[in-house]
């Protein structure tokens, strides 16, 4: 089996080349994140993604999860160890508040680091990425109790966090949720309901899991208005913040899936569990997105992590599967050639290559939107990289999963029947990749949100603020660039097309907007690749030299790759958006 290697280089290029993001101090009077610190960590990641999970990814795929008693989990074998290895690294505190005992690194960088962690081996890396997420929604909601109890813990990784949402009945419509919270006379709640697709709900990894559960109190008004979210422990924390006793929860059961068999997806049953509110009440599902928001943008990163695994055995198997002759005689070397001597093989790695570089570029920027916002010294600035932010987060969660399932099944192909067998692993990537389109609201809401929330609620401006930015790159290239800069500005264009004829369409039918939504969403992610790609064109354009790096010149080939064969299914993608919905939109459709 082919192993993980970690993309240095490119990831160095993006960090450093493209987005430049030690060049600024945070507003909190903090040093900014000098290069040669910000290379070891990358460098150290690397390795540990590399030597010491993704050893463990085939054979935690195989193994799987188990409960050996009700209630109990267990890891697969060796995953408790590397994770104390992971907490011993201090990797569980690298993005957290040097007040509770982190080390205040920049969004944009763990981002990059889960990507590693998420390509070498998913199934691991989704129980510290969860924890993450809810030291996140902690220490936007909590109390200083609550803080100063959770979050050292939390970041340490003595304690891990999940996010308790979904119900049997109910899938992402939460208005529908019947858990609920009693209040009692020491101001806890008793929480009881069925919560199920928990992500790492129980485990063998840590003393405690702090669960942040959404329930509804007695006197809540009906639908989303009406939820609360609540802290809720695995085992109730001691006065001096240790282990006590067990609390009234337990899990029911482990779910048999597709793929990420590493992770354990429970159904968690509160039985009158002890809980305290976080956040106000009836607020709980505004506390409960900002985990969610974080989560998206992270599980966007994992998909990007997923094809560039399965496109390195690709390339790997490509450039040593002999099979046929080249078509030219310049490059046959014997009886048979390699296949990477093909030109749909080529077409295949390109098409792999091309994505995810672009989808990691477009990330990582959307991570460092993060940062500003978060911590910029400009409030203008901070405002503007909220709004930006508000609208990258379902492009990246959505379009890089769509890409991922795409191009996980692209390098199967190209290791045919030898893909399809668990020998090579590349089938397992495929496999693992399929659960992200549906994680933290499946694409189809993504795009809604996008296409909803983010273009017709305000009648494009948020929009606008994205594509008059991608326009403006456009416009200041010299001729030089012109080969990407035109069919930029040409698709940037498209776009407001397309967003304008949506808005017109919303406001006289209301199923237009549903239709609409997927292919909308794909071409404004086409936009938001190729603004990434004339971007790394430009830098490469600049930096490259006859005997220099050779990645300059692989961004430039790449880009026209990308400009030339994937672009252009905006065009396809404008028909569709232009077509009329409202015959198979509306009536009873008896004919499905």
């Amino acid at each position: 089996m082919i192993g993980y290697t970690a993309p240095l280089r490119d990831l160095r290029f993006v960090l450093h080349e493209l987005l430049d993001v030690c060049a600024t101090s945070p507003a909190d009077g903090t040093e900014a994140l000098d290069r040669e610190t910000l290379d070891q960590i990358l460098d150290a990641a690397g390795t540990f993604a590399a030597e010491v999970i993704a050893p463990l990814n085939g054979s935690g795929d195989r193994e799987g999860c188990r409960m050996p008693a009700p209630g109990v989990v267990q890891t697969p074998a060796g995953f408790r160890e590397a994770y104390e290895r992971f907490c011993a690294g201090g990797w569980t505190a690298l993005a957290c508040d040097p007040v509770h005992g982190g080390q205040g690194m920049p969004s944009v960088l763990d981002n990059a680091l889960y990507e590693m962690f998420c390509g070498a081996n998913m199934g691991w890396a989704a129980y510290p990425g969860m924890s993450h997420a809810a030291y996140t929604c902690l220490a936007t909601n909590g109390d200083p109790a609550q803080q100063a109890l959770y979050l050292p813990r939390i970041a340490s990784g003595e304690w891990a966090g999940t996010m308790c949402l979904t119900e049997p009945h109910a899938g992402t419509d939460l208005g529908l949720l019947r858990t609920r919270a009693q209040p009692r006379a020491d101001g806890s709640y008793a929480v009881t309901g069925t919560k199920i697709f928990i992500s790492g709900g129980e485990q063998d990894l840590t003393a405690n899991i702090v669960h942040l559960v959404l329930a509804r109190l007695p006197d809540a008004p009906p639908g989303v208005k009406g939820i609360s979210l609540f802290i809720v422990p695995k085992f109730l924390p001691t006065a001096d913040g240790g282990v006590g006793e067990r609390n009234a929860l337990a899990c029911g059961s482990i779910e048999h899936k597709m793929g990420i068999h590493g992770n354990a997806t429970c159904t968690m049953n509160f039985d009158g569990a002890t809980g305290w509110l976080l956040g106000e009440a009836n607020r709980g599902l505004a506390a409960m997105f900002v985990m969610m928001n974080h989560a998206r943008i992270v599980v966007g990163v994992n998909a990007i992590g997923l094809m560039d695994a399965a496109y390195q055995k690709a390339l790997a198997y490509a450039r040593d599967r002999t099979q046929g002759r080249a078509p030219t005689k310049a490059a046959r070397s014997g009886p048979a050639d390699p296949i990477v001597a093909h030109a749909d093989v080529r077409r295949m790695l390109l098409t792999q290559k091309a994505y995810v570089e672009g989808a990691r570029a477009f990330a990582l920027w959307a991570s460092q939107l993060a940062d500003v916002q978060r911590r910029g010294a400009d409030p203008k600035e901070r405002e503007r990289a909220a709004k930006l932010l508000a609208l990258a987060t379902p492009i990246v969660k959505a379009f890089s999963s769509e890409l991922a399932v795409e191009c996980t099944s692209m390098a199967m192909q190209v290791f045919g029947g030898h893909g399809f067998i668990t020998d090579n692993g590349v089938e397992q990537h495929l496999r693992d990749a399929r659960i992200i389109p549906l994680y933290e609201g499946a694409n189809g809401i993504q795009a809604m949100d996008l296409l909803g929330r983010k273009v017709l609620a305000d009648g494009g401006a948020g929009l606008g603020l994205f594509l008059d930015a991608v326009e403006q790159f456009a416009q200041a290239q010299d001729d030089g660039l012109r080969e990407f800069a035109e069919p930029l500005s040409d698709v940037v264009a498209l776009a407001r097309r397309a967003a304008r004829d949506q808005v017109q369409r919303a406001s006289a039918d209301p199923d237009a907007a549903g239709a609409a939504a997927m292919p909308f969403l794909r071409l404004i992610g086409h936009v938001a690749l190729a603004w990434m790609w004339a971007r790394m064109a430009a830098v490469a354009r600049a930096r490259q030299s006859p005997d220099g790096d050779p990645i300059y010149r692989a961004k430039l080939a790449t880009a026209r790759f990308y400009f030339e064969r994937l672009l252009p299914e905006t065009q396809s993608l404008a028909v569709v958006l232009a077509a009329d919905a409202s015959d198979w939109t509306a009536g009873e459709m008896d004919w499905l």
